[in-house]
């Protein structure tokens, strides 16, 4: 149960992000602040951590304590490594540019909506990468989210003349950049220890901001002219809190469940919405989220019931 609940903690996390940005652009701070400061807070948070992991570290071996089994991973990591990990990184940044310029031409609800289309995204990458023809229970799978999709994001409601066309660009695009960070993530030195990869590929990520957007609000005031809340709050919920819970949790529970559980970032930020933003969600959005969820839930429920199914003789699987 502890396992299930880092993973829901740390999607719910994820959920409360599109809320605080669309604040802070009400505040008058730009995209380039509110992402730097979100990363470069998660980044001092990360290194925090792996700071205090080593200081442990030290004192067991002096002690003459045996690291824990979830700690015997190498304690050093190599510049290639390093690197590498940057490099796999730098799609987290791309996506909080992508995702968080989505909001300023649409309603949070829908930019979360289309960001969340990662969820189908990387089960068709990963069919054409292994060359396997889409199955019914994909094909159902991939109808129920875009079904739910239109719902939710309040077309059927308000017409596409509502929405602004760049922002439902930035937004499908940055479900595009997320898929790319899943699947490279979860390749890259996977020997290093959690924290350390999640503290390497967030360094990564910052650069990457930092580059494309100078950090001047670090030396000109603006950190300490009220945007440091905001980029505080991003950078525990967004970069620091939600890598780790998920480092924690989705080793114990499976990648299916993960699925299943990561979906509560979607009522979580749809909720936000109305409730915080006061944007309208009609009662068709909230069938849309319903079906949404049922969509990414669906491949588990298909996985789960083929393994309780009897298998017949002479029909191949």
């Amino acid at each position: 149960m502890k396992y299930r609940m880092a993973v829901l903690l740390g999607a719910i996390c994820y959920g409360i992000l599109s809320t605080i940005v669309t604040k802070a652009y009400g505040k008058g701070f730009t995209l380039g602040e509110v992402v730097g400061s979100q990363l470069a807070t998660g980044c001092l948070l990360a290194w925090a951590l792996v700071l205090a992991m080593a200081v442990v570290r030290r004192k067991r071996s002096k002690r003459g304590e045996t690291r824990p089994a979830a700690d015997q991973t190498a304690p050093r990591t190599s510049w290639k490594q390093a690197v590498l990990l940057m490099a796999a990184g730098m799609p987290t940044g791309l996506t909080g540019l992508l995702y968080y310029e989505s909001l300023r031409y649409i309603p949070n609800s829908l930019a979360i909506l289309l960001l969340f289309q990662f969820t189908w995204m990387g089960v068709l990458i990963d069919a054409v990468s292994r060359k396997r023809r889409p199955n019914a229970a994909l094909l159902l799978t991939l109808a129920v989210l875009f079904g739910g999709t239109l719902l939710a994001a309040g077309i059927l409601d308000r017409g596409l003349d509502a929405f602004r066309g760049l922002g439902v660009l930035f937004g499908f695009l940055s479900a595009v950049s997320y898929t790319a960070f899943i699947l490279i993530s979860g390749k890259a030195v996977p020997a290093i220890h959690p924290a350390r990869r999640s503290a390497w590929m967030i360094t990564g990520a910052m650069l990457f901001v930092f580059i494309l957007f100078p950090p001047a609000f670090l030396i000109d005031g603006t950190l300490l002219g009220g945007l440091l809340p905001f980029g505080f709050m991003l950078g525990l919920f967004g970069a620091f809190l939600p890598p780790l819970l998920y480092a924690i949790g989705v080793p114990h529970i499976g990648e299916g469940l993960t699925g299943i559980l990561g979906a509560a970032e979607l009522p979580v930020a749809v909720l936000l919405s109305s409730v915080v933003l006061h944007e309208r969600v009609s009662e068709l959005q909230w069938a849309g989220v319903v079906l949404v969820l049922l969509g990414v839930a669906l491949p588990e429920l298909f996985r789960r019931m083929s393994r309780g199914a009897p298998r017949s003789t002479g029909v191949s699987s």
